[in-house]
């Protein structure tokens, strides 16, 4: 009888657990499914680029996934009762239920809001592809000189703000950070992003907190109002909703709490990566969400079921933090690079070659999902037997 291996969101993370699990495991033994709600790869890292009109290469999961045993389930995610090992699911053939013996939970993270009035109503988003075209078109309208105002400092609002000033110079950006601009890099790296906002002409509003939007406008801690014929919301994200309405040890914030092995704390059998994790990385300090972590704990996921189903050492490799690379346009970057827990050193790579570099990390991650067996073992591992219990180890053989 074949384990069955569901995997819940085909983003980076999802996408690669499976294709890694596949890699790992027999397919006489397990039953990998792959659940997602669309049938083409996002690459959110890009959508940015997509907001401003850039044509992105289509991913189909069928062309990626053909001949490697995993089966794609085109439905979205409605509801996970650990309790009964059953997901909900709504798709072609409407409603119904996927019972499992392991579930990857990998649903990710979507646009958050923070509950600051008029947001949800006027501003865009491109934490989706849906938000990106969306945000794509609203800017398409503008004429020359209106106000797009991108409101948050982080690594998104930084990304989409010199985007869309370099795409459309005819327009008039601004940036609304409630610190100050990149104010965690090193110095060399805020001299540098200075420097390129100055030369795309970006108007940055620094130590300043948004506290309601408008419709041709944003409004301030301190009660001024910045205009803006199109707002940009990139303040943070929000997890999947679904992991906080189940039985499973969840944070404040939705994420799932996990151990070393992105297991969940609470019920053996599931494991969460990427966004819906909370997961602890160097010096005890949680993971940002971001697609730097969300590779490295698939590949821990993956491997850890893989080795607990086939009776194998389980692999803790702790995770650590290299770089934070920053795309400033399509002609400029900046890599920071950082200490094992994510704090900036001295040391910055800017310019073209930074741009350069950051394009190739891009296409990097595009490229492991987009082949999720290369390399594939001509000998993958036997599952000899199902465990005696949910999550426990399994005995090897031959």
């Amino acid at each position: 009888m074949q384990h069955r291996i569901v995997v819940l969101g085909a983003g980076y993370t999802g996408a690669v657990a499976a294709g890694r699990l596949a890699r790992r495991l027999r397919r006489e033994d397990v039953a990998i499914t792959l659940v997602n709600a669309e049938p083409d790869f996002v690459e959110r890292v890009r959508m940015h680029q997509l907001a401003v009109g850039q044509d992105l290469t289509s991913l189909p999961f069928a062309d990626m996934f053909a001949g490697t045993g995993v089966a794609l389930k085109l439905a979205r995610v409605t509801g996970v009762d650990v309790d009964r090992r059953a997901v909900a699911v709504d798709g072609a053939n409407g409603a119904e239920e996927l019972p499992y013996d392991t579930l990857v939970y990998a649903l990710g993270s979507g646009w958050d809001d923070q509950g600051v009035p008029g947001a949800a109503e006027h501003a865009e988003q491109i934490a989706s592809r849906s938000g990106a075209l969306r945000l794509g078109e609203r800017l398409a309208r503008l004429d020359a000189g209106q106000p797009v105002v991108v409101v948050g400092g982080g690594l998104t609002g930084l990304e989409a703000a010199t985007e869309i000033a370099e795409a459309r110079p005819d327009l008039d950006v601004a940036l609304v950070a409630r610190g100050g601009l990149g104010d965690w890099l090193s110095p060399k790296g805020r001299r540098h992003l200075r420097k390129v906002f100055d030369r795309l002409g970006i108007t940055v509003h620094e130590h300043t907190a948004v506290t309601g939007v408008e419709a041709d406008r944003v409004a301030t801690a301190d009660g001024a109002w910045v205009p803006a014929a199109v707002t940009v919301w990139t303040t943070g994200f929000a997890v999947h909703p679904i992991a906080r309405a189940t039985a499973l040890e969840v944070t404040g914030t939705g994420q799932i709490v996990v151990d070393g092995t992105m297991r969940s704390v609470s019920h053996p059998d599931v494991y969460a990566v990427g966004d819906a994790a909370m997961a602890m990385g160097p010096g005890d300090k949680p993971l940002r969400m971001s697609c730097a972590s969300g590779g490295f704990t698939a590949w821990q996921a993956a491997d850890a079921i893989a080795a607990r189903l086939t009776g194998g050492k389980v692999p803790n490799v702790p995770i650590r933090y290299y770089n934070q690379c920053i795309s400033l346009g399509r002609r400029e970057g900046l890599i920071q690079y950082v200490t094992a827990d994510d704090r900036a050193v001295g040391a910055a790579l800017t310019g073209r070659l930074a741009a350069v570099y950051k394009e190739l990390v891009c296409k990097g991650a595009a490229w492991s999902v987009a082949h999720p067996t290369f390399g594939m073992p001509t000998r993958r591992r036997r599952v000899v037997r199902e465990p005696a219990a949910a999550g426990a180890t399994v005995a090897a053989r031959g």
